[in-house]
C-alpha cells in the first residue's frame, strides 16, 4: 500500500473575516431590528394595559336623563335645624365631600353621578328642566364635582406635579378640568354671589379662589393637591350655607354673562389648539402636542358640561324668560359629544387620509359649544 499523505487540519476562519461576511451582517442587522420592534411593541402594550385600567370607567352618556360621574362625591344632606359651631361645621362639610353616593339609589345611570333621588326633572339633551332646592346648590356641587373627582377619586390622584410622569393624557385632562374650575370659581366669587362691585366678597368663595390659583405643578410648599382639596372644602362650606339660607346666589342675566364669556374664551383657546397646523415658532404641531391638545380640550369639556347642566338648573327662570333654554341645551349636547370621544390611541393624520385625525374630531363639538355659548350671551344681553 502506498503511504497516504497526512491531511492538514481545517483552517479556522478569523472572527474578523466572519464579521465582514455580508451574510453575517444581514443576519445581525435583522436580529437587531427584530429586537427593537419587539421592545417597542412591549412598551406600547404596557402603556395600553396601564391605560385600560386607568381609563375613567364612567358610562358613555348620550341619552336623555343620564347623570354625570363627577357628582358622586358631593351628595347633599338636608339642612340642619340647629346651628353649628365653626369647627363642627367644617368637620361636617369635609365628611360630606368624602361621602359616597347612597347605595339605595345606585344604578347603571347613577353609579357615577349624583343620587337619583336628588336629581331635578330632566329636559332635552339631559339638561335639568327646572331648578330644585335653593338656587346655587346645583351649581356649587357641579363646580366641586369634577376637580374633587380628580383629586380624591381618580386612581393615582393629582398627577401634573408627579416627579415620575408616565400618564400625560390624564395630566392634561386634569389641567383642563382645573382651568374650568378656576374660571367658574372666580365668576362665582366676584359676580354671581354678589349684588354688585360694592358688595362684600364671600369669605369661603374668596379663599377657594385663592387656593385654586396655586400652580398645578407645585409639588411642595405648598403642594397643589393639598390646596385644591382645601378649595373644594371651602366651596362645600359655601354650598352648606346656601342650603341654610345664609349665603347669596343671584340668578340675574348680568351675573351669568361673565361666566359664559369666560367659558367662551376657554373654548376658543382649545379650538385654536385643535385646528392649528403650526406652532408659534413655525414648527409643525408634533404628535405629542396633538395628544396634549386633545386631552386638555376633553378635560375642559368634561368639567364645563357638568357646570352648564347646573346653570340650566339654577338659572332656569332667567333662561326661560330670555328664550335661552334651547340654546343652552345645544351647548350642553356639544360638550357631551366632546367629552365622550374616547379613542384608544390619538392619531393626527391628514384630514383626507385613511387614519383618523382626533384633534379635528373633537374640534367640531368644541367649536359648536363655543358657538352656542356665544349665542346664549347675545340672547341674555338683549
Amino acid at each position: 500500500m502506498e503511504n497516504e499523505t497526512p491531511q492538514e487540519p481545517p483552517q479556522i476562519e478569523d472572527v474578523s473575516d466572519v464579521k465582514k461576511d455580508p451574510e453575517f451582517k444581514k443576519f445581525a442587522l435583522t436580529r437587531i431590528l427584530v429586537g427593537i420592534v419587539a421592545a417597542v411593541l412591549l412598551l406600547w402594550g404596557g402603556i395600553v394595559v396601564i391605560g385600560f385600567f386607568d381609563r375613567d370607567q364612567r358610562p358613555i352618556q348620550m341619552e336623555t336623563g343620564k347623570t354625570d360621574h363627577f357628582a358622586e362625591t358631593t351628595t347633599t344632606a338636608e339642612a340642619p335645624t340647629t346651628a353649628k359651631t365653626p369647627a363642627a361645621e367644617t368637620h361636617a362639610t369635609v365628611e360630606k365631600v368624602h361621602a359616597p353616593a347612597s347605595k339605595t339609589t345606585a344604578s347603571p345611570e347613577t353609579a357615577h353621578g349624583a343620587p337619583a333621588a336628588s336629581q331635578p326633572p330632566v329636559g332635552e339633551h339631559g339638561a335639568p328642566a327646572a331648578p330644585s332646592g335653593p338656587p346655587g346648590v346645583a351649581f356649587t356641587e357641579a363646580l366641586i364635582g369634577p376637580l374633587n373627582y380628580e383629586l380624591r377619586e381618580r386612581f393615582w390622584g393629582w398627577r401634573p406635579n408627579d416627579i415620575l410622569d408616565f400618564t400625560d393624557n390624564v395630566n392634561n385632562i386634569q389641567l383642563g378640568v382645573l382651568e374650568v374650575t378656576r374660571r367658574a370659581t372666580v365668576q362665582l366669587n366676584e359676580r354671581i354671589s354678589r349684588t354688585g362691585t360694592t358688595a362684600a366678597l364671600d369669605p369661603h368663595l374668596n379663599q377657594a379662589m385663592n387656593w385654586l390659583m396655586v400652580k398645578a405643578e407645585e409639588y411642595w410648599f405648598p403642594s397643589a393637591e393639598t390646596k385644591y382639596k382645601d378649595a373644594m372644602d371651602e366651596l362645600a362650606l359655601y354650598r352648606d350655607r346656601l342650603q341654610r339660607g345664609e349665603a347669596a346666589f343671584f340668578t340675574r342675566a348680568d351675573n351669568l354673562i361673565p361666566l359664559l364669556a369666560a367659558f367662551e374664551d376657554l373654548l376658543g383657546s382649545s379650538d385654536e389648539n385643535l385646528v392649528k397646523q403650526f406652532e408659534e415658532d413655525g414648527e409643525p404641531v408634533s404628535h405629542f402636542m396633538a395628544d396634549d391638545y386633545f386631552y386638555y380640550a376633553q378635560g375642559v369639556a368634561m368639567a364645563m358640561h357638568q357646570i352648564m347642566e347646573a346653570v340650566a338648573v339654577d338659572f332656569h327662570t332667567t333662561l326661560e324668560n330670555r328664550n335661552g333654554v334651547d340654546v343652552i341645551h345645544h351647548a350642553i349636547h356639544s360638550l357631551d359629544v366632546a367629552r365622550n370621544i374616547r379613542p384608544w390611541y390619538i392619531t393626527d393624520a391628514d384630514l383626507d387620509g385613511i387614519l383618523a385625525n382626533h384633534r379635528a374630531n373633537i374640534a367640531a363639538p368644541i367649536s359648536h359649544a363655543r358657538f352656542y355659548v356665544n349665542v346664549l350671551i347675545k340672547t341674555l344681553s338683549t
